[in-house]
């Protein structure tokens, strides 16, 4: 089903994933208007995306996603939303309460402001941290949507992404004023790669400054499967395109779907190794220390910086849920997503890793320049 003459809003449109669909949508469809909403549009963004935006407007919508009016006057005559803006914290540097305004409160306010200004597919980008893994670390190898598992959420990330990722859920059906209903779905993507990744440029960074050694962090059993971020923004116009089919919205909404692709099966730290081999970085054969000694160690830095919260907030570069969520086999299959949004890869293996190690290697003599001037 096409887009052509949608009005779509994407929130978080500066983002690494936000940006990607963009481009995407302006390649393959020909929607009306795109209405970019973040707190800052660079207008180098906006330039880039002039030179191939063809008879498509794009509007530029600057604010807070907490403001309700703000959201309204966003979603004013637009027929379909892609919710991605949102707080991401893996290790606890964000204060709980403020990860909760903008990843919950927010996706109650976009989807209140959909519901007043008749908007009539949401699209919500949840994450595959929704699922956990819990803190026994149980493994899930090519697990699905009807997988059972015993989920206890400790970071505030994962908490607020499933507290926003229901509320879409149970939104869906909710009555418009036009006399229609809304329509909504979530995705949760396995662990995004891939152009502008700054979690795989950080990586680099820390390996730059080891000596080009990248520090294992992960067991090599501990095998989960990363998906490319053009993929990802594949999969997201295929669900937009299955809630505009009326004879899909239906079994589309009020339904999640994970999102992965065919990248081979691999553990984190063996993932960046994969990427940054071939620009010249080693990687540890073991843990730094015994992986149950790790655990300790994070828990005493834990303690300490709780110790100190009084008096100063210090992040711990690694707390223990994040150690178990690298060192668990932890895999989700996207054959449901096929089925029924008809998503299919658009990018292979290899050129999904060709893609971001080329980008990689034009970013590394910058960053080492970096390092030099330091």
């Amino acid at each position: 089903m096409s887009l052509a003459s949608q009005v779509c809003v994407v929130t978080g449109a500066c983002g690494f994933l936000g940006q990607r669909l963009i481009r995407l949508i302006l390649a393959q469809e020909k929607v009306a208007e795109i209405r970019l909403l973040d707190r800052t549009i660079q207008a180098q963004l906006l330039q880039s995306l002039d030179e191939c935006r063809g008879g498509t407007k794009l509007s530029v919508f600057e604010g807070d996603i907490r403001d309700g009016d703000f959201l309204r006057r966003a979603c004013r005559g637009a027929s379909l939303v892609f919710h991605m803006a949102s707080i991401i914290d893996v290790i606890n540097a964000v204060d709980p309460s403020e990860i909760h305004a903008v990843n919950v409160k927010g996706t109650q306010l976009l989807l209140e402001a959909c519901i007043e200004e008749n908007v009539a597919s949401f699209i919500y980008t949840s994450t595959i941290e929704v699922m956990g893994p819990n803190p026994e670390g149980e493994p899930i190898f090519n697990g699905d949507e009807d997988t059972v598992y015993k989920s206890s959420l400790k970071f505030a990330y994962s908490k607020t992404k499933k507290e926003a990722e229901d509320r879409t859920l149970q939104a869906n059906g909710e009555a418009l004023p036009g006399g229609g209903r809304l329509a909504t779905c979530a995705l949760r993507p396995m662990y995004i790669y891939g152009e502008n990744c700054r979690f795989l440029l950080g990586h680099m960074v820390d390996g730059l400054r080891n000596g080009d050694l990248l520090y294992r962090m992960s067991l090599p059993e501990a095998k989960v499967n990363p998906v490319y971020v053009g993929n990802v923004a594949a999969a997201h116009l295929q669900a937009a395109r299955s809630l505009q089919d009326p004879q899909r919205r239906n079994e589309v909404g009020g339904k999640f779907y994970f999102v992965s692709d065919d990248t081979p099966h691999v553990s984190y730290s063996d993932f960046n190794h994969v990427m940054m081999s071939p620009l010249g970085f080693r990687i540890q054969d073991k843990l730094m220390v015994p992986l149950r000694f790790f655990y300790i160690v994070c828990f005493i830095w834990e303690m300490a910086c709780m110790m100190l919260r009084p008096f100063r907030r210090v992040v711990p570069p690694i707390n223990r849920q994040l150690l178990t969520m690298l060192n668990t086999p932890f895999s989700f299959s996207y054959k449901k997503a096929q089925t029924e949004l008809g998503y299919t890869p658009q990018y292979t293996w290899q050129e999904a890793r060709k893609n971001t190690v080329e980008w990689l290697a034009d970013r590394l003599p910058k960053e080492r320049q970096k390092l030099w001037s330091m």
